[in-house]
């Protein structure tokens, strides 16, 4: 259901829905770029990351959880396998959860800053409390719970 050049909108009707949404998303993304999440309590904004770092192959799905009390979480490979000989190496991903973050100065001491001084992806939940000035390409995505199990997902690419 697109609704412009910028903009996306999927409705996914379960968890396992979402996170292939998400995996669907993370073969479009690559390193920088700064992914914004924003959605109520429950719009599934975590399901919707474990789709994404595990399509980039960062972290394996069960992997990934929320950081709201750790408020941020690294991945950097997605297994101990062995990658295939060829394959790209997966990009270093910061997953960060800012519900508990009251003022700026929380945010400053999460040490975010250096992660936009990488070469990485960095996703942020609960994105209306991000701060930090950079330069980064973006992708806002917004989710919203309409009942049940069904989501509308907003995709704006900046």
């Amino acid at each position: 259901m697109p609704s412009d050049a910028n903009e996306t909108v999927f409705l996914t009707q379960s968890a396992e829905e979402t996170i292939a949404r998400g995996r669907e998303l993370a073969a479009g993304m690559a390193p920088p770029l700064l992914v914004l999440l924003s959605g109520d309590l429950g719009s599934g904004k975590t399901t919707l990351a474990k789709g994404i770092i595990s399509g980039l192959g960062a972290a394996r799905e069960d992997e990934v959880t929320s950081p709201t009390f750790t408020l941020v979480h690294v991945f950097q490979n997605a297994s101990r396998d062995t990658p295939e000989e060829g394959s790209p190496k997966p990009p270093k991903v910061y997953h960060a959860d800012l519900y508990r973050i009251e003022n700026f100065h929380d945010l400053e001491t999460l040490g975010l800053e250096d992660a936009l001084g990488e070469s990485a992806i960095l996703m942020v939940e609960w994105s209306e409390k991000f701060r930090l000035a950079n330069d980064w390409p973006r992708l806002e995505i917004s989710l919203e719970h309409l009942g049940s199990d069904t989501r509308r997902i907003t995709v704006r690419k900046l």
